[in-house]
């Protein structure tokens, strides 16, 4: 007779075999996680001796080739909080899987102890009121991938079959996080953040487009995680450095150097406001 293996239940197995090696390794009651976007990767060095995992040793990871993402699970303490940081993350253009894409910010769900996300990323700016440089809170996003993490039979335990995405960038957060950094001289944007299945950058007529239906940034990650974590009814901050003006904002052309370069002139700043948002 012939045995079918749900979806459902092959999700299950390498949510809890990852979840199961990172206890061996010492990670324990995480309460928030932090993926790192572009240029923001050594913010795991903060961590006093810290628990440092590569990708590739954990059941199940898929390990990103995208250039400045160091690919490794880094666990300790900051500001008192007992913290996850993902220096890297798989993206969907990567392999063209949610599951793997989703499956670190799956592990953290299993963990009880788990309560608030952290996502950052590089994006292009297509507000044309603002600038090159600008750090902008994610209020909403705009799902243009073309896939959804929740495909597939529901994890019933993690979420329901048909999450509300109202308040997925929990409100409260968003303006306590806009306080506590306007009090250090840090402004922060606010803001739609639109997710295209890259790699490709987006072309001029896509960025109207984005622009027309209400977004003000874009980028190739952060909502698979976010609707992830929403799901399962977790804080959820978005952070979204704007690297470069998206196509057809600006009469030049887009390069990734141009994202890297960015990244490093605002560092320091991103890095604060990553701090504040761990604290609020």
């Amino acid at each position: 007779m012939e045995v079918t293996i749900r979806d459902d239940e092959i999700k299950r197995a390498a949510i809890l075999d990852a979840k199961s090696y990172l206890e061996q390794e010492g990670v324990t009651d995480p309460e928030v996680g932090i993926v790192l976007g572009s240029g923001l990767n050594d913010y795991a060095d903060k961590m006093k001796d810290p628990i440092r995992i590569p990708y590739d040793k954990i059941p199940h990871f898929a390990t990103g080739k995208a250039e400045g993402h160091r690919g490794e699970l880094v666990y300790g303490e900051l500001f008192g909080k007992k913290v996850i940081i993902m220096a890297g993350r798989f993206h969907y253009y990567e392999g063209g899987s949610m599951d793997k894409t989703v499956l670190p910010a799956r592990t953290l769900l299993a963990f009880p102890s788990f309560k608030r996300m952290i996502i950052t990323n590089a994006a292009g700016c297509i507000n044309k009121d603002w600038n090159q440089g600008d750090l902008m809170i994610i209020s909403d996003h705009i799902n243009c991938s073309g896939a959804n993490p929740l495909i597939g039979t529901n994890l019933d335990e993690y979420g329901p079959r048909f999450p509300d995405m109202t308040d997925t960038y929990d409100k409260v957060l968003r303006d306590k996080l806009k306080a506590v950094g306007e009090k250090e001289g840090i402004s922060l944007r606010e803001g739609v953040y639109a997710m295209m299945s890259g790699p490709s950058f987006e072309t001029p007529a896509e960025i109207r487009f984005l622009r027309t239906i209400g977004a003000d940034a874009v980028g190739m990650s952060s909502v698979p995680e976010a609707i992830i974590c929403n799901h399962a009814k977790k804080e959820i901050i978005g952070i979204s450095m704007l690297s470069n003006m998206a196509a057809g904002v600006l009469d030049q052309p887009i390069n990734s150097a141009e994202v890297n370069e960015t990244g490093r002139r605002v560092h320091d700043i991103f890095s604060r406001v990553v701090d504040l948002a761990i604290q609020i």
